[in-house]
């Protein structure tokens, strides 16, 4: 397997790229809700949400991965309102190999799924997203990231 590539994410392209999502949504709906799968999808979901004027907001909660090594789902808190999820908006923040929306998809068969961001491996599972990144690339999101000071080149490279 290639090393992976980080691609980093500010909270403004996470913004400009939540509100292009609910762009493409707008003319779907009208949406009962918004389901949001935590922990990623949660700052997602809250700007579609707010860009569509859904007040229902659902949650489910799956733990996939543990720092950057991917362990079997697990489902420790499914969506209460949502029914099948027909009529519902599910969001996450990315679709990667399918795992969390395969499983998410079988509790919630009826909801249209939407992420901001889409792997090749995931993104037959999706009904709708904004950007396709390539299966190596490792997305640095805000929320998992903080911005520092760096020295410059000059400072550290050999003399």
């Amino acid at each position: 397997m290639a090393a992976p590539h980080y691609f980093t994410v500010t909270w403004d392209q996470l913004h400009r790229d939540s509100k292009a999502l609910a762009w493409r949504l707008l003319e779907r709906g009208p949406w009962k809700g918004v389901v949001a799968i935590t922990r990623g999808g949660l700052i997602p979901a809250a700007i579609v949400a707010r860009e569509l004027e859904c007040r229902m907001i659902e949650t489910v909660s799956v733990i996939t991965y543990d720092e950057e090594d991917r362990g079997e789902p697990k489902m420790v808190k499914a969506p209460v309102a949502a029914g099948d999820g027909t009529g519902w908006l599910l969001v996450d923040d990315l679709v990667d190999t399918g795992t969390t929306a395969r499983l998410v998809r079988g509790v919630l068969p009826g909801a249209h799924f939407a992420t901001i961001y889409a792997k090749p491996a995931g993104k037959p599972l999706v009904d709708t997203f904004v950007t396709e990144v390539s299966q190596d690339t490792w997305i640095l999101f805000p929320w998992d990231t903080e911005v520092q000071f760096v020295a410059p080149i000059a400072k550290s490279a050999p003399r």
